[in-house]
Order: C-alpha cells, then structure tokens, then sequence
C-alpha cells in the first residue's frame, strides 16, 4: 500500500477562457468510483446547453482505477490530458470535469490537449490539495483510574485519538503510522505501568 496520497482539498470550481471557448473546471473528492460517476452526472445535469462535458478519475492511493472521457472532443484532446495531469501532480480520489462552452474558434488538437490539462491544473493550484498518510488503527484499553491521564498524554504527545469509549474499562481508538508502532507499545507500556491493552485493527489514511 501507499504510504501517502495527496487529494483535492475541498470541492470547488475553476473557470478560464482560451479563444472565446469557456472551460469550467469542476473538481471534487470521490471516495469510489460510484461518487466520481454521481459528481459528472450532476455537474452534467448543471450544464445540460455546453459544448462538452469532459472528465477525468483517479480512485485509490495506488491509482487503481483511471478512467476518462473526450465527450465528443478529437480522442485523446480532453479526457487523456486531465487524467495525467491528476496523475502528474499524485492527486487520488478525485474528480474532474472540464465544461466547454465553444466559442466559435477552433482550437486544434495541441491548443485542446493544453487547454483541458491546463484548466485541470489550475482548479488544483486555486483549491489547494492536502497529503493523506496511511495510518494503522489500534485500540488502546486501560482502567478508567489511568485513562484521564493517558488521554491527556496520547494528546501531548500528538497521537491521532480518534475514538473515545467508556465501558467497564476505557478504549482510545487512535491511529499510529506502521513505522511507529513498536516504539509506541514501549511508550504505551512506561506510561501505564503495563497495565494497558494495545490491539492493533486495519488500515486507513488520515490528515497528513
């Protein structure tokens, strides 16, 4: 699995005019491919008078799955270019859709390949991408005489807790990179006397 990714910040639109033609920039994060196809399906419905409606997709910290579409456009000029240019800046779980309103001047292949790509590349440089790191999820289980003060070190201490339960005992479901995992048993260890329960659970990304 990847150690990281990076994604689209928020969801957001980028418009720029090349020739008179409009080319609107729709981008959003897609967690799977059915929200990717839901997110073209609805900018496609806002648009329903435009020239094109072209996109691109990447789903997966390991691009797993690409997919793009011209829309109408010379094969290769729209959705190709706005699909490497999220895979040349390591975007994933994301979704492009490039709206053209053509404005009468023909831009030819090379001017259609840069103008898709570039207004790809432009919506991310305005909304901004964040890194994704992959953390491995652990359940941290002491008695509840030691957990007011375990909480407030897992905190000082920058760890990502994600969950707090109370029951007979009290569990903090945290999330640790897979490089620290052993150190932090030893830390987890020195800090409650060995009297908690570390279990470590799957796999997920957080907030880098």
């Amino acid at each position: 699995m990847q150690e990281q990714y990076r994604t689209v910040a928020r969801e957001g639109v980028h418009e720029t005019e090349i020739n008179r033609s409009r080319f609107i920039c729709a981008l959003a994060p897609a967690a799977t491919e059915e929200e990717a196809q839901a997110f073209v399906a609805r900018v496609r419905r806002e648009h329903p008078a435009a020239s094109h409606n072209c996109f691109a997709y990447v789903i997966g910290a390991d691009a797993a799955v690409q997919k793009a579409s011209d829309d109408g456009e010379p094969g290769g000029t729209a959705g190709v270019p706005m699909l490497q240019m999220l895979m040349r800046r390591d975007v994933r779980y994301v979704v492009a859709v490039v709206t053209r309103y053509y404005g009468g001047v023909k831009l030819g292949a090379g001017g259609l390949i840069r103008a898709y790509g570039g207004a790809v590349g432009e919506a991310l440089d305005t909304l901004g991408t964040l890194a994704r790191r992959r953390f491995r999820l652990a359940a941290v289980t002491v008695d509840h005489q030691r957990a007011g003060k375990l909480e407030n070190d897992l905190r000082a201490t920058g760890r990502d807790v994600r969950e707090v339960r109370y029951a007979e005992a009290v569990t903090f479901e945290i999330g640790l990179p897979d490089a620290d995992v052993e150190a932090f048993r030893g830390w987890l260890a020195d800090a409650t006397a060995g009297t908690a329960v570390l279990e470590l659970g799957g796999e997920a990304y957080g907030d880098a």
